[in-house]
């Protein structure tokens, strides 16, 4: 899946958590670290990591990953400019790509699997991955929509995109509800943590 590129969101501030939330301990790793084991095993080699917030201490975590990096220097102004920070450092010749939170590291292989050979056989520009017909992550886009990712609308997000185009959108069944929950809060991760530990997952460094 070489012409495939996931992009990391992995930025933010983590106010809500009042520490950064990406490098709390997952199944032996730092949250996002498991967001980038998730993605490589599901057969993605190329991974792009937009930073903002505690730029050094995330790039320190990643250090023995196979993962590009970007600092998004406007990461303070929402979401929206790392996607766009992210797209534009993308190699002309990627043909789509997956867009990640950092704060969901429990998005199963499969889920993700789904979404691109989705992509591949639906001849739609954009997948979204649904649980119980919910949208969630990640999305895919095929980089004919590459000026349009590059200039979102910042009071709308990715969002602009698929309203935009949606005749084609291709919608998929995930069966996975890992992919409409995020970590925000510290409830948040405890919960995500001991639904882990139900199925015999490690957590401890």
């Amino acid at each position: 899946m070489d012409e495939v590129w996931a992009i990391v969101l992995a930025a933010g501030l983590s106010t809500r958590m009042g520490t950064q939330k990406l490098l709390l301990p997952v199944e032996g790793k730092t949250m996002v670290e498991k967001v980038i084991e998730n993605i490589l095993n599901s057969g993605i080699n190329n991974v792009l990591v937009v930073l903002g917030a505690n730029p050094d201490e995330i790039t320190e975590a990643l250090k023995s990953w196979p993962v590009r990096t970007v600092w998004n220097e406007n990461f303070r102004e929402g979401m929206h400019t790392s996607v766009i920070s992210g797209v534009k450092s993308l190699p002309v010749n990627a043909g789509a790509t997956l867009i990640f939170l950092g704060d969901q590291p429990f998005i199963p292989v499969n889920a993700v699997q789904k979404v691109v050979e989705a992509w591949k056989n639906s001849e739609k520009g954009i997948v979204i991955p649904l649980f119980n017909g919910k949208r969630g992550h990640p999305p895919l886009y095929d980089l004919k929509y590459r000026d349009e990712l590059s200039n979102l609308d910042p009071e709308v997000g990715l969002k602009s995109v698929a309203r935009k185009f949606q005749e084609d959108i291709f919608e998929v069944e995930t069966f996975c509800p890992e992919i409409v929950r995020d970590i925000d809060t510290k409830s948040d991760y405890l919960n995500e943590i001991n639904k882990s530990k139900e199925n015999g997952r490690d957590h401890s460094f």
